[in-house]
């Protein structure tokens, strides 16, 4: 999502918030849930300088796009499909090319179309064909899918956009990405050779020649080859979670090229590197007294009356699970799991009800999908090469031992060393988000986002300067718009995309009863 600790393509935080009812409409609850978790990289300053002159180079000679049916896990109604070759290294533009996958719902109401909407659900490595069709399935209002022809891609290295992998067994990619919860120093010692073995086998994989290349920045440069082949001078673009660092450095590298950009759920200027991961163990904090509150008030779960008797039931099941695995279930998959509950209050029964089972030692469904190895692989091939992680084992026993001790529900764990530490050497810097450029981005954030806290939004509200408005509701959960349930929020947003008027200042939106 968002980065958040699993890496599966139903996982922690790359997903957005389960669709929920919006202006009133009511939504079949599991096929909401259902399409919504189907959907759910950085180069050198000098590459970085050049893409865009080598971009405008090869403009004129950007194939047009073939349009046609769909492959099967993104067909939709109305939704068209075609694959374009983009260079893998846009330092030299006119060498090997991919295949990216992208899609278009084009609007019904051509007299009031005004350009196309690129959107991004989220990831790293989460597949976003079939995203304009959820989008508008599950809440877009009707003024914005006139108004834009909604554009979603496979970003490279995910889905059908040359995907990669790291020879991930069925036991690796249950476990996901998500290090063990660090107790002790010799913890991070035991853990270290995991995430060895994972990066020597990304590292040794058939599509290892992808490594240096699969990047947030690079499919920032991606999408602008898409712009080109749509014979688009500008592109609108909304996206979630990961997708605002996507989106962010879109707008670095292309400034003139972005029309309205919002930025949903908000990681902070530097992407998904050490320091995002480490703050998703705040964003639980924050996140769970709100579910705690829920059980206490539903006794037949048996998982506490009050708020405190359900935070130490978690304490508990987690020790008990990482002494003795309940069906394969130990205590590092148990608090990924409910930070994935955490997204939106109406996972929250479905949490509850998995935390009554394990207490009552009865085995749960396992978590990670059919398409979970490609995922996996993809999000640690950009959270590697996007930026520079520690690599000295005693870095991570320091911070582990600071963010237990902060946030002892998850902090053990997003402060655990993991892959991205053997990482092969890319030799690339990030892209430095900043506030040169127009003024066109809308940010909209939950003040208590469990997988991209609100924290990170502030940062990369501040680096952005006098280019953003940042719109905050008093709510908890992942994903504001267009699922989200606050109506000022959502208005704001379809008010921008619409007519282009955003707040004057910074805005707050209060909380919304439920119903």
């Amino acid at each position: 999502m968002s980065g958040p600790p699993t890496v599966g393509s139903g996982s922690s935080a790359d997903r957005i918030a389960q669709p929920r009812p919006h202006r009133g409409r009511k939504w079949p609850r599991g096929k909401a849930l259902a399409l919504t978790l189907a959907v759910v990289a950085v180069a050198a300053s000098a590459v970085a300088g050049a893409s865009a002159a080598t971009t405008d180079a090869a403009t004129h000679r950007a194939s047009s796009l073939e349009w046609g049916s769909c492959p099967k896990e993104a067909a939709a109604p109305r939704l068209e499909c075609a694959t374009l070759e983009v260079p893998l290294d846009y330092a030299r533009p006119d060498g090997r090319q991919i295949e990216m996958a992208v899609s278009r719902l084009a609007s019904e109401k051509p007299s009031e179309r005004r350009g196309v909407l690129f959107t991004n659900p989220g990831g790293p490595g989460a597949a976003g064909l079939s995203y304009p069709a959820v989008l508008a399935a599950f809440g877009l209002p009707k003024n914005v899918l006139d108004s834009y022809d909604l554009i979603g891609f496979d970003p490279r290295g995910a889905g059908r956009s040359s995907p990669v992998s790291c020879d991930l067994t069925p036991e690796q990619q249950e476990r996901g990405a998500f290090p063990a919860y660090a107790r002790t120093a010799a913890d991070v010692t035991r853990e270290a050779r995991y995430a060895r073995t994972i990066a020597r086998q990304c590292a040794g994989s058939h599509s290892a020649w992808m490594l240096p290349h699969t990047t947030t920045a690079n499919t920032a440069r991606d999408m602008d080859r898409v712009r080109a082949a749509l014979g688009e001078r500008r592109i609108s673009y909304l996206g979630a979670s990961y997708g605002t660092s996507l989106g962010a450095v879109y707008a670095t590298l292309f400034p003139k090229r972005g029309d309205r950009i919002v930025l949903d759920s908000n990681l902070g200027p530097r992407g998904y590197d050490v320091g995002a991961f480490r703050l998703v163990a705040r964003g639980m904090e924050e996140r769970f007294p709100e579910f705690a509150a829920f059980v206490a008030a539903h006794p037949e779960y048996g998982l506490g009356t009050t708020p405190a008797q359900v935070r130490g039931k978690f304490f508990e099941l987690a020790k008990r699970l990482d002494e003795e695995p309940v069906g394969g279930v130990d205590g590092t998959m148990f608090r990924g799991r409910t930070l994935d509950g955490l997204y939106a209050d109406t996972l929250w029964p479905d949490l509850a009800k998995m935390w009554q089972s394990l207490d009552q030692g009865k085995p749960i469904p396992p978590a990670a999908p059919p398409s979970a190895a490609n995922s996996m692989a993809a999000r640690l091939y950009v959270l590697c090469a996007d930026t520079r992680w520690p690599t000295k084992i005693r870095d991570y026993q320091r911070d582990a031992a600071v963010d237990r001790l902060l946030y002892p529900m998850l902090g053990g764990s997003t402060a655990n060393i993991g892959p991205c530490a053997y990482w092969p050497d890319t030799s690339q810097s990030p892209v430095k988000v900043g506030s040169r450029g127009p003024s066109n981005i809308l940010m909209v954030q939950n003040e208590r986002d469990p997988g991209t806290p609100l924290l990170g939004a502030k940062r990369l509200r501040w680096a952005l300067g006098h280019r953003a408005v940042m719109v905050t509701a008093d709510e908890g959960g992942h994903g504001v718009y267009p699922f989200g349930r606050n109506t000022c929020a959502n208005d704001a947003v379809t008010a921008f995309l619409t007519t282009g008027v955003r707040p004057a200042h910074d805005k707050a939106c209060a909380t919304e009863p439920v119903g």
